[in-house]
């Protein structure tokens, strides 16, 4: 008897709204199960997982061993899907993921995280990640500074993201956009599609009320990622967003072919926090010269960590085990000295000034006379940053708003 193929898998998610989204896909077919882990109250250890499958309506209390994201996923909801993949009953499987989590680290999850001695992908296939917009408060939620927790929304006790942060990396993983309700005004309407212009320019949107189920499947780009993780080397960006200002909201793509000087880019990065709607990027910092620095902002909050090691760094990966997309991006611009290290960001601005920026990026980079140093000299540059690095650095009445990791999916899990 052949082996019964994958189960199709869809994964939904959004700030709100993202029950109307699971329930239109439950009533699509009698053989979907709808699955959801409510962390609301996961800082006590408790996750209450609601399973929906043919009439039946399952909710379940599980206390977890310690209440984080990642141990929902390993104990509960990866071994779920594949109990639920080899139900004969079950011919789709819809998960709403709470407000806290992002797609990527659960697809990532899916593919690598094994569940006795293979992966969930064995069982089921990604067939698309839907993400719900609610039209009435996106905007705000992806220019404001709230923190997840002020909100009631973190995903563990240590959760120190955004709003933004996690509104947005919900946009950039979306496979389909599903708009849901209605903008306040005609302004803020267009002001949410210039910034969806340009964060998620080749995703396709679609109107909750006006579409079903077959309509969201149909608007699924015949190259959609299906919960493709990342590559921090990879092109930033995706699609053709549009290079001219609208409501205000305009992209600045930074590049340069120098490093930063650490302290200077220090003082420069504030910037990126004030009238940033998001930032996305590779940095190279003359002080730690091997290893590429990612730089994300949104709302107020920045991650900066580190994104592995640069082709040319001396142990760097083999051309052979990174993707095409990257080794065409380094042969492009690679250097006979510095290889592939260069700058790139990717800068999409609401109140801030674009010029300001850039001149205020350009002069953190190193200037000749440091250039002609060496690296030698670079990496004796006094560091703030460190192996990881906290801002503000001074104490304040003031919650810190700053991820201490870049790689999110790895903060994650």
């Amino acid at each position: 008897m052949p082996p019964r193929p994958r189960v199709p898998l869809v994964l939904c998610s959004g700030i709100a709204r993202t029950e109307a989204l699971a329930a239109l896909l439950l009533r699509a077919s009698p053989g979907t199960a709808v699955v959801h882990h409510d962390l609301r109250d996961i800082g006590s250890g408790v996750v209450r997982r609601r399973i929906l499958l043919r009439g039946r309506d399952e909710l379940t209390p599980l206390e977890l061993a310690h209440g984080c994201v990642n141990c929902t996923l390993r104990e509960d909801l990866l071994p779920l899907l594949r109990r639920l993949a080899r139900m004969p009953q079950v011919d789709r499987i819809v998960v709403r993921l709470d407000e806290a989590m992002e797609p990527e680290p659960v697809s990532w999850a899916i593919r690598n995280v094994l569940v006795g001695d293979r992966p969930v992908s064995d069982d089921v296939e990604l067939e698309a990640v839907f993400t719900v917009l609610d039209c009435a408060t996106w905007l705000a939620d992806v220019t404001g500074d709230d923190l997840l927790a002020e909100r009631g929304l973190h995903g563990s006790p240590e959760d120190e993201r955004t709003v933004a942060q996690v509104a947005l990396s919900q946009v950039e993983s979306a496979d389909v956009l599903v708009l849901a309700g209605a903008a306040p005004d005609a302004w803020c309407a267009a002001k949410s599609s210039a910034v969806l212009d340009r964060v998620a320019p080749s995703v396709p949107r679609v109107e909750l009320a006006r579409t079903d189920a077959a309509g969201l499947f149909a608007a699924i780009p015949a190259d959609a990622r299906r919960g493709e993780v990342t590559d921090l080397h990879g092109a930033l960006l995706r699609g053709a967003p549009p290079l001219h200002p609208d409501c205000g909201i305009e992209l600045l793509r930074f590049t340069a072919q120098r490093p930063f000087h650490p302290e200077r880019l220090h003082e420069a990065i504030d910037l990126l926090l004030d009238g940033v709607v998001r930032t996305r990027g590779r940095a190279w910092v003359a002080s730690q010269p091997d290893v590429a620095f990612w730089i994300e902002s949104a709302g107020g909050g920045l991650g900066i960590g580190h994104a592995g090691p640069w082709l040319a760094s001396p142990d760097g990966p083999d051309w052979a085990d990174v993707s095409p997309e990257r080794r065409t991006l380094a042969s492009l611009r690679w250097d006979p000295v510095h290889g592939d290290r260069a700058q790139e960001l990717v800068i999409v601005t609401d109140q801030a000034a674009p010029a300001e920026i850039e001149s205020a990026l350009r002069a953190a980079l190193l200037t000749d006379a440091e250039l002609a140093e060496g690296e030698a000299a670079w990496r004796g540059y006094p560091d703030p940053f460190g192996d990881w690095h906290e801002d503000p650095c001074e104490e304040t009445e003031e919650p810190d708003r700053h991820a201490n990791a870049a790689n999110q999916k790895d903060e994650t899990l």
